[in-house]
């Protein structure tokens, strides 16, 4: 390769020619019916999804905005509805133990079925309930039950009436009981006519008392008896009349559930208690006065309720359940309180289910940045997932930060494909430190951030281009403006040979270029209207940039486009601001001296030099001194800095420019201010690839073109970034004219000769390298400097 010579224009750009069409728009395109690039990733979400092991869950790595939760939620979407149902979930009182209500599992939309069949029940026991007890039979059979026992009481009372009168004793009844006094026809005697009676006649009278009075009071203690009697008759009579209301319902109820055992077990339990607690049928709805308002309290009949917590019947196959806002709460679920009267209270009705338990059966969708942002979420994820179970249990409890009465539901049972999307960063953190990561996410599916261009790919993306106008009506795309969507796809990848799979941008530039069609009256978007909608992004973002290159116009920021300078190279950094990057033209100056090999890196001293561009300093020494001082002493001390920087430096691309400053200076070689150079170098001195090659040519031409291009102006890159080239039209057009060229570089050989204009040398059998040359320059000067060193220790060798 000649070091030279500058790339052909043709070499700037990988342009996608539109004539490798048949189609006219992309009307005439069918819609894409395969992934694009992404083979490996959907293997392994097939592969996770179909293996029903413990721990095969799966975690989908790649970019945000690549279309992963779109691929993966479409798959699982046509994969799932082939599945089976999942069965249903309840939890139903626990009549033995309401603080532990019991969970039921039962067949696809038996669940909402039973639901509403309870609550028939219960509304048709509360109407039909008080009219059985409003009913005339009713009372007729209480009045029966009432007279009976009266009349028993009444006979006993008769009996003692007649036995006292053979003794002439009267049976009085008085408002405080019974009381027995003499008499005489049938009429008590008075108190004075008493006294006036033999005594032998009162002893008779007192005995006869005595034992009359001894028979009532065996009558009196009956009574308690015969009226629990009567009250046990009139509960059997209201447990029949019960029993008779609801026997039917149930009965009907166990014909449609007769092959639930768990069920039948539930009716039974149901049946037991309503007969309990038939006064709750029959009690009105009260009204209590608190502070001047009247409040109405109703009878809810909670324990004869149902709480489904899932059921997909609605919907064929497996659940697909995305959960956007992962709270603990959310995935394990919850038991609510509500406020009664001051006091917080919770019942079974009132537990929520949470993100597992409605994608039980099926698969269950998390971001796991969300995740892991969310208090105890992840933990909750884990256990629940290893106990293959859901224990709904409040935070309060399990951390025992609460002593509020709550419940105690008993374990849902899981069966859950989890699938996590994030960052690889995520995936490769939670692997190292989180040791039960990799036995609960054995599946890693990897998605490609790009693919490579053929003409095959180049048709499939024309067939993406065609689907995603037609899902979101918009207008078709002309041929020329497919071509125009792939090199900005090829842009974006940062390859030329290489397409983004960044789908999020490339159909917002889709959408954002019909626009402008529409806008212009088009009846199909064309390859302006592409231009234009990249052109209005790059718009939109690029106050910073413009603020910047203005002050370097007006030579507030120095940077140099022409003449030449000892020691001073034009470097290009980057600045990323979000989704916009540009280059930052800076200029980089080494200074030398005498010294001990020290290599003094300005930004590095200050704490505004990042690990790698240190390292790239590093080497650089390196090379220097493996080249020029193997067999003496490197003498020199040197500082490079980047001027007017006042911001982080990181990277290693600014090493080989670091250099080409130094060998100037060493070499007293002006170098041409019309150039810049990016390219990391090692200690070969070969010249590495870098990123953001493309920004970085356009950066420098665009500060030339501002103050006008002299045909002398270019950009030296490293050879292994020629195929990322991916240049504006602007940059092949100047260069096409011979106005502005761009070099490409394989060793730091090359680069200093075209920097300068010497040339650089190359080292005979000896170690020496012609005279004249940059190389012989620096030995020289690095030579020079070893004397001087050894004339002050003098003249001592080391």
């Amino acid at each position: 390769m000649t070091a030279n010579i500058p790339l052909q224009p043709q070499r700037l750009r990988h342009a996608c020619d539109p004539g490798q069409f048949t189609f006219k728009t992309t009307a005439d395109v069918p819609d894409l019916t395969e992934i694009i690039g992404q083979a490996r990733a959907m293997d392994a979400v097939r592969f996770g999804s179909d293996i029903r092991r413990e721990g095969y869950n799966l975690f989908v790595l790649g970019s945000p905005g690549m279309g992963r939760h779109t691929l993966v939620q479409q798959f699982l979407d046509s994969k799932a509805s082939e599945e089976a149902e999942p069965p249903d979930w309840c939890y139903l009182n626990n009549f033995a133990q309401p603080h532990k209500p019991k969970v039921l599992k039962l067949p696809p939309g038996k669940g909402e079925a039973l639901r509403a069949h309870m609550a028939r029940l219960v509304d048709y026991l509360r109407s039909a309930i008080p009219v059985q007890f409003e009913s005339e039979e009713y009372r007729s059979r209480i009045s029966a039950i009432q007279q009976e026992y009266n009349e028993r009481q009444e006979r006993d009372i008769a009996e003692l009436e007649a036995e006292a009168e053979k003794k002439e004793i009267i049976l009085l009844r008085t408002p405080e009981g019974f009381a027995l006094a003499p008499s005489r026809n049938r009429e008590a005697i008075p108190p004075d006519e008493y006294d006036k009676l033999p005594q032998e006649r009162k002893d008779q009278i007192e005995t006869d008392v005595a034992e009359l009075q001894a028979h009532l009071e065996k009558i009196l203690a009956r009574l308690p008896q015969r009226r629990r009697e009567r009250s046990e008759r009139i509960k059997q009579l209201n447990h029949d009349i019960m029993l008779s209301s609801i026997a039917h319902m149930l009965n009907e109820l166990r014909e449609i559930y007769a092959g639930l055992p768990a069920v039948l077990d539930f009716f039974d339990a149901v049946q037991q208690d309503m007969v309990l607690h038939v006064d709750d049928f029959r009690k009105p709805d009260e009204s209590v006065n608190i502070s001047g308002m009247t409040v109405v309290t109703h009878q809810t009949f909670n324990n004869y309720q149902v709480n489904v917590l899932s059921s997909n019947h609605q919907k064929p196959g497996a659940p697909i359940v995305y959960e956007d806002n992962p709270t603990y709460s959310n995935l394990i679920g919850r038991v609510e309180h509500i406020a009664q009267f001051g006091a917080l209270v919770t019942h079974f009705t009132l537990i929520k289910p949470g993100a597992l338990h409605q994608a039980n059966g099926g698969y269950l969708l998390l971001d796991i940045r969300k995740v892991l942002m969310q208090p105890f979420a992840w933990e909750g994820l884990k256990r629940a997932l290893q106990a293959r179970k859901v224990d709904i249990e409040s935070l309060g409890q399990i951390y025992s930060l609460v002593s509020t009465v709550s419940l105690e539901p008993e374990p849902v049972p899981l069966d859950v494909k989890v699938v996590l999307f994030g960052d690889r960063l995520f995936y490769y953190l939670l692997q190292q430190y989180d040791p039960e990561f990799s036995e609960l996410f054995k599946v890693a599916a990897d998605f490609e951030e790009t693919i490579g261009r053929t003409a095959e790919s180049h048709f499939l993306y024309a067939q993406l281009i065609a689907t995603v106008a037609r899902k979101e009506g918009l207008l078709p795309y002309d041929r020329f403006a497919v071509a125009q969507v792939i090199e900005y796809s090829a842009r974006q990848a940062g390859d030329a040979e290489k397409l983004s799979m960044h789908m999020r941008s490339i159909a917002d530039l889709l959408r954002e270029s019909d626009y402008w069609a529409r806008a212009a009256n088009h009846d199909a978007v064309l390859a302006s209207d592409v231009q234009q909608a990249i052109d209005a992004q790059i718009r939109r973002q690029d106050r910073i940039r413009d603020r910047l290159y203005e002050a370097i116009q007006r030579d507030i920021l120095m940077i140099g486009t022409q003449g030449a300078v000892t020691g001073q190279v034009n470097g290009l950094a980057v600045i990323g601001l979000g989704g916009f990057a540009f280059a930052q033209p800076i200029r980089i100056t080494a200074t030398s001296r005498l010294g001990k090999g020290d290599l003094i890196n300005i930004e590095r001293e200050v704490k505004l030099s990042g690990a790698t561009h240190s390292k790239g300093v590093f080497i650089l020494s390196s090379f220097l001194a493996a080249r020029y001082a193997k067999n003496q002493p490197l003498a020199l001390s040197a500082s490079l800095a980047f001027e007017q920087s006042y911001g982080m430096i990181d990277g290693d691309s600014a090493s080989l420019a670091e250099l080409c400053a130094l060998l100037s200076n060493l070499a007293d070689a002006p170098i041409n201010q019309s150039l810049a150079v990016t390219g990391s170098i090692n200690q070969l001195g070969q010249v590495q690839a870098i990123g953001a090659v493309n920004e970085k040519i356009e950066g420098f031409f665009d500060i030339c073109n501002a103050r006008g291009l002299t045909g002398t102006q270019g950009v030296l890159i490293p050879a292994a970034n020629v195929q990322h080239l991916m240049l504006r039209q602007n940059v092949i057009d100047a260069a096409t004219a011979g106005q502005f060229h761009v070099y490409a570089v394989e060793n730091i050989d090359q680069a200093i000769t075209l920097l300068t204009g010497l040339p650089a040398g190359e080292a005979d059998a000896n170690g020496g390298y012609p005279e004249g040359s940059i190389n012989y320059r620096v030995a020289a000067r690095l030579t020079e400097l070893n004397s001087i060193s050894q004339s002050y220790q003098g003249n001592k060798p080391h």
